[in-house]
């Protein structure tokens, strides 16, 4: 059952005062203390984080290669022999309601294309996709939780209510539900006793409310199915994207009844300073069938293009005779973005773990 969601006033009462950050580095001394650490509400775990990202260091030599790359020009051999030796995203696939259709083929098109399989997989259950109905502070806690601990923020993409699922908790980090979140660990699949995390980086305590995820893609998410549903409130905040993401691309089938999408639908919009692109795909392409992508991975001609693709400059897509080339575009587009924000994270820990100069 999800725990109730701390109010505020729980949630201060739930904070360590900061005069007993003194006690960190005795803390540290005794095995007993490690354990006591591992329990305690947020102030103590500041403790554990002396070295930003140190239990995903990548190797010297891999370290050196990343800085010289460029995250908006990464060829499949720089994936191949770059990205693959250091720090990777974890990737949140969310299917969308009707539970058949899920984004398990979506994540064999990423791993295909060289995104390490463990980064998609629930660490808990294996499992490739993740069902869009749940909670969305229960996923912003576990995003927060993902970031801690892996030292590189957490990528998001949703297909249909998936994607309304990855914007709700976008607004859940941006304040708009509630100013305290606990953290959540997928790992036991429970809240902690904490509305903060050690940041990987800096090793200052941060609050769940308040990150900023790298990239979020939402595939075919219409107002229609919110209407139907009931989700009143995402209903004026479907098309607004907060800034507690730095990247957000909208994919949407211009005429796509299931999703309510017709010409002159509203587009998404940043409500500030994030990066927001509305990307509108062929009308051959179909509701249910965005995920299926494996397929152009394993062409050698679709996977050429996919491995050159951007946005914007990626010429005329191509038709080999052998393969379905539908989805090319939306795949193309993402794996463009995942391979960006994978290396611009990695850069950002070594920077990091590097220290000051």
């Amino acid at each position: 059952m999800t725990p109730a969601r701390l109010s505020p006033r729980t949630a201060a009462q739930r904070t360590v005062m900061p005069g007993c950050r003194r006690f960190a580095r005795p803390l540290l001394l005794c095995a007993f203390a490690v354990a006591a650490v591992a329990a305690a509400p947020d102030g103590a775990r500041a403790a554990q984080s002396a070295v930003p990202g140190e239990a995903t260091r990548p190797d010297p030599v891999s370290a050196a290669r990343l800085l010289d790359l460029d995250p908006e020009s990464l060829s499949a051999n720089d994936v191949a022999t770059v990205l693959a030796g250091v720090p990777a995203p974890r990737i949140v696939l969310l299917q969308g309601s009707f539970a058949p259709v899920t984004m398990e083929p979506f994540a064999r098109f990423l791993i295909a294309m060289g995104y390490p399989e463990d980064r998609i997989r629930n660490p808990r259950d294996g499992a490739y996709s993740a069902s869009s109905f749940a909670d969305s502070g229960q996923l912003a806690g576990t995003l927060a939780w993902y970031y801690e601990n892996d030292g590189v923020r957490p990528l998001v993409i949703g297909h249909s209510q998936g994607g309304m699922l990855a914007i709700r908790a976008l607004h859940e980090l941006a304040g708009a539900f509630t100013d305290a979140i606990p953290v959540w660990n997928p790992m036991t699949d429970a809240a902690e006793r904490r509305t903060a995390i050690v940041d990987p980086l800096s090793g200052a305590l941060r609050p769940v409310v308040g990150l900023q995820l790298p990239y979020v893609a939402a595939i075919a998410t219409g107002k229609l199915m919110r209407i139907l549903l009931g989700q009143w409130t995402m209903i004026p905040r479907l098309r607004r994207i907060p800034d507690s993401v730095e990247e957000f691309t909208g994919f949407a089938i211009e005429w796509d009844p299931i999703a309510g999408q017709f010409p002159g639908a509203e587009p998404y919009a940043a409500t500030g300073v994030a990066t927001v692109r509305n990307v509108t795909l062929p009308v051959s392409y179909t509701h249910i069938g965005l995920p299926q992508a494996e397929q152009l991975a394993a062409n050698a001609v679709t996977r050429a293009w996919i491995d050159a693709y951007a946005p914007g400059a990626s010429g005329t897509a191509p038709i080999p005779a052998d393969v379905d080339t539908t989805n090319l575009i939306h795949a193309a587009d993402i794996w463009h973005s995942v391979k960006k924000h994978w290396c611009s994270e990695a850069r950002r820990l070594a920077v990091a773990q590097q220290g000051p100069r």
